[in-house]
């Protein structure tokens, strides 16, 4: 006899596999492509119509239901528990590789789709359509808000994507290979229908056994140096790579820092706006949590208490995790002048009341509508209530070479939000010519010495930093304001042109 109330779980699990998958292929794809909006929005939109064409296709399955439903699990299990692995290894070696995430988002969803009619025609018999009808439609949304709620909190922090398509691949297998119990009066053959449970579930528990393996293999097909640290946090992937030049450090695909030439780029973050607020006392950094920053802050003596906003604990914790890093940056975040905040930068400032002398801005590249905001007029002017009255700002703008619009579009929004900006630009070999934006609330000369130890930063060097070549000249651009994030989609539109 068939049991409905355990139908219903099913329901549940099959909806919340169905998401997961859904939102492992948009973390994939915006890990490996960038712009996160852009790519959730065409995934879901995607997966969403492929539902549909799903639904539409099961009124052409007429006989053995039974079958067929357990059938479909199987090739969920088996599609969707391997698409992180196969996604990851895709972009590595596929051209095409748009094309084949995509075709994995719609066999994904064709198959969902066919689930829930096929189980609802098999159930008719047994409960009132009204029933029929509001139960799984409950349950499937209730699996739903499962997913989402657990995707972010614990899956990616704990599992990491691999492993979470291949645990979530399995639930599926098991609803399947269950299947072959609780739908037996409508069965026929099920010894072959168990074989092939039985060899999914199998396939899925070897992927899951050599899940490190897989993760490695992919990862190292994207990365030219050895991969010697990878972690997985709630807010991205933290991946090291070790060279002849040494370590890099690259946070969802993305380049941050080479041990080799960062001080060329930490040097000229950091000591303009330390030298142009005259022996401050009270610094703030937002970002940087790889302490890099936070060494040529603590070089100047009249510092007393910095506070550092990085978002991501496990970032603000690496440089005792991964012990080269903690050498590299002379182990600034133990410093008892040092105070650690693990929260989102704009929040945090917005609730804030203390005033700082300076303050260094190294957010990542804007490539996301939630980076976009850290560098828009509304974040600006929070930064502002900030400020002692001659405090001096530097942010990293992306570079005015390659990302021309993007560089002038953040200094034209800071001098919008009512600070007297004065641009700079410099040399790092690993990212090329990259730019950045000093700034304070009324008119001031650049800096033209640098009192402090360095490796890179000298007179000459700091004075021609503030020069443009014809090449990096203004350009006329819009404003960055939330409720256009213009920047964004400049920077989309000019760094495509270089990947």
């Amino acid at each position: 006899m068939i049991r409905p109330p355990i139908l219903f779980i099913n329901v549940l699990i099959i909806a919340a596999c169905g998401l997961v998958y859904e939102l492992l292929a948009g973390t994939v794809a915006s890990y490996v492509l960038g712009d996160s909006v852009t790519q959730f929005s065409l995934i879901i939109g995607l997966y969403l119509s492929a539902l549909g064409v799903g639904a539409w296709l099961s009124q052409f399955l007429e006989h053995e239901l039974a079958a067929r439903f357990v059938d479909i699990e199987l090739a969920v299990a088996l599609i969707g528990g391997l698409s992180a692995p196969l996604l990851f290894l895709g972009f590595a070696r596929l051209e095409w590789f748009q094309l084949f995430l995509y075709s994995v988002v719609f066999a994904i969803g064709v198959l969902v789709g066919l689930e829930l009619p096929i189980l609802m025609r098999i159930l008719k018999e047994h409960l009132d359509f009204k029933d029929l009808v509001s139960r799984v439609l409950s349950f499937d949304y209730i699996g739903s808000l499962v997913a989402a709620v657990l995707f972010p909190m614990f899956l990616v922090p704990r599992l990491g994507l691999v492993r979470t398509s291949i645990v979530f691949g399995l639930l599926n297998a098991a609803v399947g290979l269950y299947g072959t119990w609780l739908l037996r009066p409508l069965l026929r053959g099920i010894g072959m229908l168990r074989i092939r449970a039985v060899f999914v579930t199998l396939i899925l528990v070897v992927a899951l056994i050599k899940a490190d393996a897989l993760t490695t293999l992919s990862e190292d097909q994207l990365y030219s140096d050895d991969i010697v640290y990878t972690e997985s946090s709630s807010y991205q992937r933290i991946l090291i790579t070790q060279g002849r030049a040494g370590f890099q450090l690259f946070l969802n695909g993305n380049l941050q820092f080479s041990s080799a030439d960062e001080y060329r780029y930490h040097e000229a973050l950091v000591h303009p706006a330390m030298v142009s607020a005259r022996a401050p006392k009270r610094v703030l950094i937002l970002g940087g949590g790889d302490g890099l920053a936070l060494r040529e802050v603590l070089k100047y003596g009249s510092v007393q208490q910095v506070t550092l906003v990085d978002l991501d604990p496990k970032m603000t914790a690496l440089s005792e995790t991964f012990a080269p890093l903690g050498a590299l940056n002379n182990h600034a975040l133990r410093d008892r002048r040092v105070k650690v905040v693990n929260e989102d930068a704009f929040i945090w400032i917005e609730r804030e009341r203390d005033l700082f002398d300076a303050v260094i801005i190294d957010f990542p590249d804007p490539n996301s509508f939630a980076l976009g905001k850290l560098y828009s007029t509304r974040f600006y002017r929070l930064l502002k209530t900030r400020l002692a009255p001659d405090a001096a700002v530097t942010v990293q703008c992306t570079s005015p070479l390659y990302a021309r619009q993007s560089y002038w579009c953040i200094v034209r929004t800071m001098e919008a939000a009512g600070f007297v900006v004065r641009p700079y630009q410099t040399t790092v070999p690993s990212f090329g010519v990259w730019g950045f934006a000093l700034a304070q609330q009324r008119p001031f000369d650049v800096p033209r010495r640098v009192s402090v130890p360095v490796r890179f930063l000298d007179d000459a060097t700091l004075t021609a930093m503030f020069l443009f070549p014809r090449d990096m000249a203004p350009v006329p651009v819009e404003i960055n304001r939330l409720d256009n994030q213009i920047l964004v989609r400049y920077y989309e539109e000019e760094w495509r042109h270089w990947s």
